[in-house]
């Protein structure tokens, strides 16, 4: 297996009842643990800092314990809001909802707007789907951590939600899939084309031990292009999206001896396909194909610095 390859596999792809609970979790740099149950369900909360909790929830969904970072805005208080909300997904390979918060600077990026930040954990290769056997990674997101956000934190309906690689997928999808959830979407070196016929995703779920045909079934099935981005762009009218990509070669963020990365110029090509689907179906896309760069992180948090102002300006954000 050549160094691209493994490269792309590690990257490519992921109210009054507790107001108690609640304001013990705005003790400042204190680490706190303390139980709550919402809608059935025991979620375990721990303050890392005056605005960083790491939510563990009992999912009926994943049908085991489920990890989500947040990162509350200043001011936040028990009882405020509705709060905005930035969902940022993570990419594959790498299950921990601590990449965004570690790599891609998230906390410093987003501390001067008022909007409630999820990281949710998203599987090695889950796909931001529900699987046929399980586990159902989409209804943990949009419905399980959704409620637990409204319920205790005080998230509104203005959402933006953006990710890359196999987040980048899973936002645009989310996006599409769920009309009027979303106001914004933005992918950063995203899967945004999983019928392209080069059979990447099929590669990677091998790859991590998982029967690619438990998640969509069939390639040519309508239950895969039900979740093909490029398949689903009429569905994005009316969200306004951001969308980057480099071409592989090395670029100004990548270490000195570099190898051109043909995952992300595959990536590109799905990108370049999908924004003009998105274009010809009446989506308002703004697009930063800026050449040079490779499939990794420092691409990835600058592409999130870029999008922040429209994805803030989408939900109503202004600083």
């Amino acid at each position: 297996m050549n160094r691209t390859a493994v490269r792309l596999g590690v990257l490519l792809l992921a109210g009054a009842a507790v107001a108690a609970v609640l304001l013990a979790l705005l003790v400042p740099f204190s680490s706190s643990d303390s139980d709550i149950s919402v809608g059935g369900q025991a979620v375990q909360v721990e303050q890392r800092s005056e605005r960083d909790l790491v939510l563990t929830v009992t999912s009926a969904a994943l049908g085991r314990k489920g990890m989500v970072r947040v990162l509350l805005p200043e001011g936040w208080r028990p009882g405020s809001g509705p709060w905005p909300v930035l969902y940022l997904l993570n990419a594959c390979c790498q299950p921990d909802y601590d990449a965004w918060a570690i790599r891609g600077e998230a906390a410093g990026l987003t501390s001067r707007y008022p909007v409630i930040v999820v990281m949710p954990e998203g599987g090695e290769v889950g796909f931001y789907s529900d699987w046929r056997e399980g586990p159902d990674w989409e209804t943990f997101h949009l419905s399980e951590v959704r409620r637990i956000l409204e319920r205790d934190y005080g998230a509104g309906d203005r959402r933006a939600v953006a990710g890359p690689s196999m987040g980048g997928f899973g936002a645009m999808s989310y996006a599409a899939r769920h009309p009027g959830m979303f106001q914004a979407a933005a992918s950063f070196s995203g899967v945004l084309h999983t019928r392209d016929g080069n059979g990447g995703v099929d590669w990677l779920l091998n790859r991590s031990g998982e029967d690619a045909g438990k998640l969509w079934g069939d390639p040519r099935s309508p239950e895969w292009a039900a979740h093909n981005p490029a398949d689903l762009t009429g569905r994005l009218r009316g969200v306004r999206l951001f969308v980057s990509c480099g071409d592989g070669s090395p670029g100004p963020l990548d270490s000195s001896g570099t190898a051109m990365d043909e995952g992300e110029a595959s990536l590109l090509h799905q990108a370049v396909t999908f924004v003009e689907r998105a274009r010809r179906d009446g989506a308002e896309v703004a697009v930063d194909f800026y050449g040079p760069g490779t499939h990794s992180w420092p691409y990835w948090q600058r592409g999130l610095e870029r999008a922040l102002p429209m994805l803030m300006d989408s939900i109503g954000v202004t600083t």
